[in-house]
């Protein structure tokens, strides 16, 4: 193996080579210096994983579906229309609502960084933040969403939407057919945190 030596002395040997002991050991030098409070680091976490994580956007994505004035208000101004719901704060200041239908299916990318909707969508996925997916699904977007196990008509145009800090898009994802009779909180469940980057497609019923 290239990296099986005894030479300690290269910059890789420093920090583990898992992401997720970095973070937890950038974390505990953190909380050793006084500089973080783990407990106020896990409740953030928590907020945005699970009680924001991505409901919110599902909210609107069903209300959407299923109030038509609601849906043109959201197509003319999403900004306006999530802060009314009090879906807003940092990474969600400017937002513009994408709708994905036969002829046109949208999906959402960052190529410089990581811009994603917190408030709508929670924590970005690992995935959002890679190399690979913010530089491929630019050049080949259908062989990406193909990996995501979206496959798409030829006839439906993919459209790639590259946010930025002036502005961060929500996919409204196609309704599912036979959920006429759902009431919106049935039709949030629907709705997955793929859907609404366009990365994946809504639940059926």
């Amino acid at each position: 193996m290239p990296h099986d030596h005894a030479d300690h002395s290269h910059p890789h040997t420093l920090l583990p080579s898992d992401p997720a002991l970095r973070v937890k050991a950038l974390e505990t030098l953190l909380t050793q210096k006084g500089l973080i409070d783990p407990a106020a680091l896990d409740e953030i976490i928590d907020t945005y994983e699970n009680r924001i994580g991505p409901r919110n956007g599902a909210q609107v994505v069903a209300r959407a579906w299923s109030d038509p004035a609601f849906r043109e208000a959201l197509f003319e101004d999403a900004t306006a229309v999530v802060t009314q719901m009090g879906f807003y704060g940092r990474q969600g200041e400017h937002m513009v609502a994408v709708e994905n239908t036969d002829a046109v299916h949208n999906i959402v990318v960052c190529t410089l960084c990581s811009c994603y909707p917190w408030p709508l969508l929670g924590i970005p996925p690992g995935w959002y933040k890679s190399d690979a997916y913010r530089a491929r699904v630019v050049r080949e977007p259908r062989a990406v969403l193909a990996e995501f196990g979206v496959t798409l008509p030829a006839e439906t145009a993919v459209r790639v939407w590259d946010s930025t800090a002036e502005v961060r898009y929500l996919v409204i994802p196609q309704r599912p057919p036979n959920t006429e009779t759902l009431d919106e909180a049935a039709l949030m469940d629907l709705v997955t945190r793929d859907s609404m980057i366009g990365t994946g497609l809504a639940r059926q019923p």
